[in-house]
């Protein structure tokens, strides 16, 4: 749920509920990307290409006021593709969708969701993003936008989460994503991958602590970057650095990679130190949430330069190791108070970092760019002991991480359908 605020000094008592086990914990991804993928929905103006789907023939038009730009309206061809009825072992409680899309000239793309509920009744669409790769200001169409105000009896969007309300649940899902461009453009937005994540998870305070497995002894050579640096930069974009914790995560990852923006795309940066983190917040910032912490916007942001990126739930560290034992560097999300995560120095309501390894023991090694409230690369590597660090993860985001990787990189099996 779009985490990535300030950081904070401060203790409280730690929870003492008795965890829920893994297997307690209902996840699903559900992914469509390529021919065969997107042959599982229905379009109207839209078809697949070579690089994904894209608009062919535009079915309808749609005016939009930019609210970040003033409200002045523009005018844009649309088509949609529809996904075909997700239906789910167990009904869900909260969606997230990922999308990785290009959006060149003055194109861009809503993706929205709809459900049943328990009594059969369907929902109205959700809107879940509007998104454009690059902002007025570098040329794009409309300034990247989560949308408030949706809330129904039976469930809200909470930034970048679907959520349901009360006892509610919902199954039968519709994934749609609306692709736009100018009334007489030949632009049209690239459709890669869509994915929903679908979860109904306990509500405990505490897991217990998963058995070492395949990630032990295994470390990734992720570059570290200190948020810290970035204070009072660029304070349009969240108020600079002290917040950018989830862009400064997805840099990490993208030149883990070697897949970040060019020399040329950083040219507008001062300073010039990791200017990349700088890069990162700009083009992840959601102009509703006034934030970086997006969770879907870094993962469409990092599905550039070849990549893809996704939001996923994991049960376990035992489940990420098998992710980081295939060379897979995960960006977590996490909370915590002080005394709940020896070796950090703070206090957080939300941050993310970075999984880059295990050590002998089977304690996560992060590269985490709070870097103990200082200002210093150095600072960033750390190891935080496995127990503290998954129930500061698990309970509080659900266990949500980014999996970022190359196109045409298979994916070690999920162990139960989670990514």
């Amino acid at each position: 749920m779009a985490f990535g605020g300030a950081l904070f000094a401060g203790v409280r008592q730690s929870a003492t509920a008795s965890g829920a086990t893994a297997a307690d914990r209902q996840i699903t991804l559900v992914r469509f990307t390529g021919p065969a993928g997107f042959a599982r929905g229905l379009g109207a103006g839209v078809r697949p290409g070579p690089d994904g789907l894209v608009l062919h023939k535009p079915t309808s038009t749609r005016a939009y006021a930019d609210p970040a730009a003033g409200g002045a309206s523009a005018v844009y061809e649309m088509g949609s593709w529809t996904s075909g009825v997700i239906t789910n072992r167990f009904r869900l409680t909260e969606l997230i969708a990922s999308w990785n899309v290009d959006t060149p000239g003055k194109s861009w793309v809503e993706v929205e969701v709809r459900g049943v509920d328990e009594t059969g009744l369907r929902t109205g669409w959700f809107v879940l993003g509007r998104w454009c790769r690059n902002d007025p200001d570098q040329g794009g169409a409309i300034y990247r936008t989560s949308l408030d105000d949706q809330g129904t009896d039976i469930a809200t969007v909470w930034t970048d989460t679907l959520a349901t309300r009360g006892t509610h649940t919902l199954n039968d899902l519709e994934l749609r994503i609306n692709l736009m461009r100018p009334q007489g453009s030949s632009d049209s937005p690239v459709v890669h991958q869509l994915t929903a994540l679908c979860s109904a998870l306990p509500g405990d305070e505490t897991v217990p602590v998963s058995t070492p497995g395949p990630g032990v002894g295994r470390a990734l050579a992720v570059p570290a970057y200190s948020q810290e640096l970035h204070v009072g930069q660029y304070p349009q974009w969240d108020n600079g650095g002290e917040a950018w914790c989830s862009p400064t995560s997805t840099a990490m990852v993208l030149d883990y990679w070697k897949r970040g923006p060019s020399a040329a795309e950083l040219a507008w940066v001062e300073p010039m130190q990791d200017p990349q983190v700088a890069y990162a917040a700009r083009n992840t910032f959601d102009y509703t949430y006034d934030g970086c912490g997006n969770w879907p916007f870094n993962t469409a942001y990092a599905g550039r330069n070849g990549l893809r990126g996704f939001v996923t739930r994991l049960r376990s560290l035992r489940e990420a190791e098998v992710l980081i034992a295939a060379g897979i560097p995960l960006i977590t999300s996490v909370s915590f108070q002080a005394d709940e995560l020896d070796g950090a120095g703070y206090s957080t309501n939300g941050h993310l970092m970075v999984l880059r390894g295990f050590d002998a023991q089977g304690n996560p090694m992060m590269n985490d760019p709070a870097s103990h409230l200082i200002a210093d690369n150095a600072q960033v590597p750390v190891t935080y002991d496995r127990q503290q660090f998954e129930n500061a993860w698990v309970p509080h985001s659900g266990g949500t991480v980014y999996v970022i990787h190359p196109e045409g990189m298979a994916l070690p099996s999920a162990p139960d359908g989670n990514w």
